[in-house]
Parts: structure tokens; sequence; C-alpha cells
């Protein structure tokens, strides 16, 4: 911390009760002043309590806050407010259809990290439709946003993606999960959504709310963001991580894998593993197996090695029915031999097998009632037999993309 302004950047998803959320904040601020910067301050009810509005899309309140409209980039915005007002807390509000990640940074490594500190990263979670969206696979583009707030559609990075991966995402980073509208869900709905989230996000403070209605110390002054741990508290990427500290089997024909330790099931009611192979993957195999996942996986993302793209690592992420896959880096063992040799040196840390190299597989999957051993043996499944080890891999059908391709949905 540098002693600058904290700061509460609030995701989540459109309908989630951002808004709402924000206007009690407004208007229960705790004794703090707070900066409040929406996306559309036609949206929040600060009419009744407005004292003055500025030509420059600022309003103050006469409990001392400010609401502020996102007219500039966010980067000049927050400037501007750290040079021209005086509050004690500023509060970002997210796009519904972006991760909260690049506005982060912007506190952590950008210009505006002089003057403000990043406290929270708080997601609002919709307790009656979360297990639904999961389970679609609806697409999310600008234009839904050009719909919902007329103008704001060019201040998103957002690109066409399904729903439930972008809902997916803001949950993982976040430190704090505001799963409001518990009024309108019984108590057994509740409880396999939190279920849930602590299997996304095991980290996460999560917190009830009905009708936005937040205890101002649940979301400013919490001092949670961590800037060294934040890429570490999804799941995924703990159990990843435990697996790296065990030891590797070799497991001929099947494939090499280990297995991670579990989240108990008492904690969470879900399961974790993380599947590692030192083989490819077939794939027409290995589309085959993620375009029909059980309803039971809830979550897989890592590292995949599929036969056909020797020179590529690629990155598989998926989030209830929805799979991403795109090029994440070119294998060392797929470079020419001297810069393969300098980047060995750089990255000594890396498991480098004399037939393969440092191609491999590593998928982290997360699931609640999920049978592991049908999972894995799916998976097993999916790699290349003796036999097709010996075959053109060029020769195989390949949807997935080339180390200079784009990212596919399958």
């Amino acid at each position: 911390m540098n002693g600058g302004t904290p700061v509460t950047i609030l995701s989540g998803s459109l309908g989630a009760g951002k808004t709402t959320t924000l206007n009690h904040l407004l208007s229960n601020p705790g004794g703090r002043r707070i900066a409040v910067l929406v996306n559309d301050m036609g949206e929040v009810n600060v009419d009744a309590e407005r004292v003055e509005a500025g030509d420059d899309g600022v309003a103050e309140l006469s409990n001392g806050c400010i609401c502020c409209d996102l007219r500039d980039d966010l980067e000049v915005a927050v400037s501007r407010l750290a040079r021209e007002r005086e509050f004690d807390h500023l509060v970002v509000e997210s796009s519904g259809i972006s991760e909260p990640a690049p506005v982060a940074r912007l506190f952590t490594t950008g210009a505006a990290s002089a003057a403000y500190d990043l406290d929270t990263l708080a997601t609002v979670v919709n307790a009656e439709t979360f297990r639904e969206t999961l389970a679609e696979d609806d697409l999310v583009t600008t234009e839904d946003l050009r719909r919902k707030r007329p103008g704001q559609a060019e201040r998103t990075d957002a690109e066409t993606r399904p729903l439930s991966d972008l809902l997916v995402g803001q949950v993982e980073c976040a430190d704090v999960l505001l799963l409001n509208k518990c009024d309108l869900v019984d108590e057994e709905t509740l409880a396999e959504t939190e279920d849930l989230l602590a299997a996304l996000n095991p980290e996460a403070r999560i917190v009830r709310t009905a009708h936005g209605a937040v205890d101002p110390g649940d979301l400013l002054g919490t001092r949670l963001f961590d800037v060294e741990t934040v890429s570490k508290t999804a799941a995924w990427q703990r159990a990843a991580e435990h697996a790296e500290g065990h030891h590797h089997h070799d497991g001929g024909a099947d494939g090499d894998h280990d297995h991670a330790a579990h989240d108990p099931k008492a904690a969470y009611g879900v399961d974790s593993f993380v599947f590692r192979a030192r083989r490819p993957l077939h794939p027409e195999r290995f589309a085959a197996f993620a375009r029909d996942l059980p309803d039971s996986v809830v979550r897989s993302k890592g590292t995949v090695w599929v036969a056909g793209r020797d020179d590529v690592a690629l990155f598989f992420s998926q989030a209830g029915p929805s799979v991403r896959v795109e090029p994440d880096r070119q294998w060392m063992a797929a470079m020419e031999e001297s810069r393969r040799e300098v980047q060995r040196r750089m990255n000594p840390d890396v498991e480098w097998d004399d037939e393969v190299g440092d191609r491999r597989t590593e998928l982290v999957v997360i699931g609640r009632g999920m049978d592991e051993d049908a999972v894995r043996a799916a998976l097993d499944d999916c790699l290349l037999t003796d036999d097709e080890l010996t075959v053109d891999s060029e020769s195989f059908a390949n949807p997935f993309p080339e180390l200079d391709g784009e990212p596919i949905a399958l």
C-alpha cells in the first residue's frame, strides 16, 4: 500500500444488482466520502440527494459523496478526480460484459497507481440466475452493451464470447462475492450457489445481500486485494500449483497423469483434479470430449498438447457448456535450437523430456458430483495410442488453431 486513496472495483453481470448496490453505498457510505464512477449516471438514483451537478458529469451529494459519469477514458477520469475532488474512497463500476482485471491493472501498474491503492475486487452475483447462466452457452457481444447502455459500447474491450465464461472470470478474480437477490431463492439454492462460488474461488469472502443492501465495511477498506496472490485465488490455479509439487509418473500407452489434492466435499461439495499427460491428444477425440462434457464438470482450464499442432501450446478454457481454445505460446521443443537453449536457460524449472521436450497436457478439472474416474478415463481415451503415434499427425482432421491462428469455440 502506498498511502493513496483506496479503490473498490465492482463487477457483475447485467442484472446482478450492481446499480442497486451502488445506490445503497451512496445512501449509506458509513461516514465516508465516496466517489462512485459509473458507466451511466442516469441509472443511479442520486437526484434526491444531489446538491450540485457540474458540466463535467460529476454530481455532489448532500452527504459528501460524489457520483461521476464515465465520459472520458477511465485513466483520464480517475486522474482528474484525484486532482480536482476530495474523497475517502473510490468505487469504480466495471462493465457487465468485461472482466475487471484490465481495470485493476490501471490501479496497480498504470498511471493511477501513484494516487490510488487498490483495496477490493468485488463481484455481484445474481443468486436467482447464477447456476442457470453457468449452464447456458449464450454469447455476449459489444452490441448487447450498446442496447443496454447507448453510447457506452466503445468503452468495453469485450469480444464475442460465452456469457458463462465472462461470469466465471468475474468470480475467479474477486476478493468479495456479493450474493445478491437472496430474498428471491430458497436456502437450498443459496447453499448450492455458495458451493459453486467457493469451488471457483476458494479464497473469496461470500456475503449474502438482498436489494444490494451491503454493509459498507464489506466493500470499503477491506484491504483484501493482494497483487501477489490475486492470480492464484482461482480454484483451477491453486489445483495446478499443488499438482506441480507432486512427483509425476509415466503411464505408457495411457499417458501419465497425477492426482492433485481435492477440496473436501464437506467444505465445498466439489471435487477437483489435474490431468497431466506427456503424449498428444487426438484432435477429433479431444474435440468430441470437449463438446460433450458432463454437466457435473463446472470448470476446466489449462494447457493442452494436440497432435498435428506440435509447435503450439494451446490454452483450453471451459465454463459450463462454453469451451474456448486459443494459441498460447510456442513449445520450446519446436523452436530453432539456439533459441530453444536460450529459453531453457531462462526457464530452468520447466520439466524437460528427452523425447517430447516441454510438450504436455496439464488440465485442471473442477466439478460438482463429478465422476472423476469416468472423466479421467475419457481423457485417457483422447490420447494417441501407440499405433497412432506412428501415423503422420497431419493426416488427422483438426479443428484446433495453429500458432498464429484465431481462438475457436467448440
